[in-house]
């Protein structure tokens, strides 16, 4: 017997009225109400708009990219490069293979990329790209996968583009492989099949990207140094600050209490950049090295640096990670991590409408490369 909306109303406490304007999302509802409604939705596996089955015989033209903040190029270029596999002016333009991107900007926010995905459900659509990483929240992660057995069951491909795939990979936590052994290319993550869900994910070699960055510091001389780092639980910002504490540990480079010190959490935007590297500063006056979470990070903490009167790269270097398009032209040109963004995000258009095989276990973890510039030195040596 199928689910109505009246037991979902039943179960969160609320009337069916209330329950559709959750759905609908044209009414304002109470936060806490909201949340009620929508694990009840979860709990009862309620599917809009009749069962699964029915859903399954039509999808719409629709192509859903779930990004943090499209304004931020790392986001930017994969949604861009998805969107020219999809498109009128994609490889394939005949009219019965166009497709229309919509660009869903979660703003980093769990609630809201689970409310995309519940109207996403609703429209039909033909397919789901998930960009970059997520929250690590158990119950988050528990709703997120409920949504993506749903959409699945209802005929929408769904494709993690940055992201790792749902399910216990590792004993840890992170991407099997990477902390078992000091390869250059990660194993592919092992899936754990029976899990949930299946999505096809393009992983990034995060940590071993991270760990191969501070190893270069280190070969260089430098011991002292800072690392600022993304927002606390998130995939991404643990799999390279693991990555960057491996190559330290590995080098017996300072204790973890040292480590821990010299380690600031802060957004992957400039002025958090600008602020950690304040903050490191305050922390370690004789700081040599500051590796940031990514290349809008480090431009930030360069800004601090020289406003503090230190030069890069004779007084400290800095290093960034992803590799965006403006790392090269900074003065002096950023070290970093290159992440094959527009590569990744064209593989997943191509994914996502059935255009290209699935890679083995429906999983590929995809190259990091070190990209040594000028802003990265030797320490100073000092008489």
């Amino acid at each position: 017997m199928s689910v109505t909306l009246a037991d979902v109303a039943a179960r969160a406490g609320v009337s069916a009225a209330t329950v559709s304007r959750v759905l609908n999302g044209n009414y304002p509802v109470a936060g806490s109400t909201r949340s009620r409604v929508l694990r009840a939705v979860d709990e009862l596996e309620y599917v809009v708009n009749g069962p699964a089955s029915a859903l399954a015989a039509a999808t719409s033209d629709l192509v859903g990219v779930l990004v943090n903040d499209i304004a931020d190029p790392f986001f930017g270029v994969m949604a861009s490069a998805i969107q020219s596999q999809i498109g009128p002016d994609g490889e394939h333009d005949a009219p019965h293979s166009q497709k229309m991107a919509i660009i869903c900007n979660t703003g980093g926010s769990p609630e809201r990329e689970l409310t995309y995905l519940t109207l996403l459900l609703r429209q039909r659509a033909a397919a789901v790209v998930l960009t970059g990483g997520t929250v690590e929240d158990p119950e988050h992660l528990a709703a997120l996968a409920t949504r993506l057995r749903r959409l699945e069951a209802g005929g929408t491909r769904v494709v993690l583009c940055g992201r790792q795939p749902l399910g216990p990979v590792a004993a840890d936590g992170g991407p099997a492989g990477t902390r078992e052994t000091e390869r250059e290319t990660a194993r592919e993550p092992e899936r754990d099949e029976s899990w949930g869900p299946s999505p096809v994910a393009l992983t990034f070699d995060n940590f071993g990207g991270a760990r191969r960055l501070t190893a270069h510091l280190l070969s260089l001389g430098h011991r002292r140094i800072g690392y600022l780092a993304g927002p606390a639980a998130r995939t991404t910002t643990r799999h390279r600050l693991e990555g960057h504490r491996a190559a330290l540990a590995g080098a017996g480079a300072g204790g973890p209490q040292d480590t821990e010190r010299l380690t600031v959490h802060g957004g992957y935007d400039r002025s958090s950049g600008y602020d950690g590297a304040l903050e490191l500063l305050r922390r370690e006056p004789e700081l040599t090295a500051v590796v940031a979470a990514n290349d809008t990070v480090a431009l930030g903490a360069c800004a601090a640096l020289r406003d503090r009167g230190l030069r890069i790269p004779e007084d400290i270097s800095v290093a960034g990670f992803d590799d965006l398009p403006f790392a090269i032209d900074a003065a002096p040109a950023l070290t970093t991590v290159r992440i094959p963004l527009h590569e990744a995000g064209a593989r997943a258009g191509r994914l996502a409408l059935g255009r290209e095989d699935a890679p083995a276990g429906r999983v590929a973890t995809l190259p990091a490369d070190l990209m040594v510039r000028a802003s990265t030195a030797p320490p100073r040596t000092t008489a």
